[in-house]
């Protein structure tokens, strides 16, 4: 751990980081005129947003500065990738790891490991599907476009509320605090295709206002103490790949899992690669077929 990771991170663990997110959440709530829009426009130059990009370029048009942030885009601005038998990235954001599957081990940083069974909650026999699989993790920060978008085309079969703690998800926190995906608060949603089941995994971060998805509505805040579960197996609740499937504020991460040998391109792209929503990300292995 360098000195100044340590300087950065170290706060985090006193700081009362559900009461200073539910903060977070009231104050993006704020329709009060002169407020959001002069908050709006700071965020605006302090992050370098495209507001070009956004289906209503007028701020006025946004009831407060969550509404900015959870913003559309013109469906131009992402355009979804068509190659057959291929994922396109879910959301706006970072590669930030990507790697097989090391049994049932993944390797956050250096010297920081997690296991699926804790990513998922506790879910072992879930956990097993993916032993020796590939994943990729993607970071999102407070520039990038917030909503997220089903990879490819899926059915949704059930979604579980992990609670945890809510650290911050930039590098300096992901090298400091040892299991941090598998720490934080977190949405494990689970989907199955012709191709067989991946997961998503959301994962909630300090000032992270709230995560929701389109079938759930927001799922936090409030924050709850323990795990929940909805299975949706008998919905028939399905998405088309590029298709909105939730929104977090702010910024935070989301990570992919897929089983051994389904999709090995997920875990072997650079480190550091920037994606944006509906690009090419990862092709199916042609020996599933």
């Amino acid at each position: 751990m360098s000195l100044i990771d340590f300087i950065k991170v170290s706060p985090q663990y006193i700081l009362p980081q559900h009461l200073a997110s539910k903060a977070m959440h009231w104050f993006m709530q704020i329709e009060q005129p002169w407020i959001k829009t002069n908050i709006t426009k700071l965020m605006i130059k302090a992050f370098n947003i495209n507001v070009e990009e956004a289906e209503y370029e007028d701020l006025d048009y946004y009831a407060n500065f969550n509404a900015f942030f959870t913003r559309a885009l013109k469906p131009s601005a992402r355009p979804i990738d068509t190659t057959a038998d291929a994922w396109c990235s879910p959301v706006d954001g970072l590669v930030s790891q990507s790697m097989p599957v090391n049994g049932n081990r993944l390797v956050q940083a250096k010297c920081h490991e997690y296991t699926l069974e804790a990513l998922v909650g506790g879910d072992i026999e879930y956990a097993k599907q993916f032993q020796n699989g590939d994943s990729a993790v993607i970071y999102l920060s407070p520039k990038d476009y917030h909503r997220i978008h089903c990879p490819t085309n899926a059915t949704l079969q059930s979604m579980t509320y992990v609670p945890g703690d809510l650290f911050a998800v930039n590098p300096s926190t992901v090298r400091t605090v040892e299991g941090l995906f598998a720490r934080n608060e977190r949405l494990v949603l689970r989907f199955e295709n012709g191709h067989g089941p991946f997961c998503l995994i959301m994962v909630g971060a300090i000032f992270v206002g709230s995560m929701e998805t389109v079938w759930q509505g927001k799922i936090t805040p409030d924050y709850r103490p323990t795990i929940e579960h909805w299975d949706y197996s008998d919905k028939l609740i399905s998405f088309a790949k590029g298709e909105e499937i939730g929104r977090f504020n702010m910024g935070s991460t989301v990570v992919l899992l897929t089983p051994e040998g389904q999709m090995p391109d997920l875990g072997k792209i650079p480190e550091n690669t920037p994606v944006k929503m509906g690009q090419h990300l990862a092709n199916y292995s042609k020996s599933i077929f």
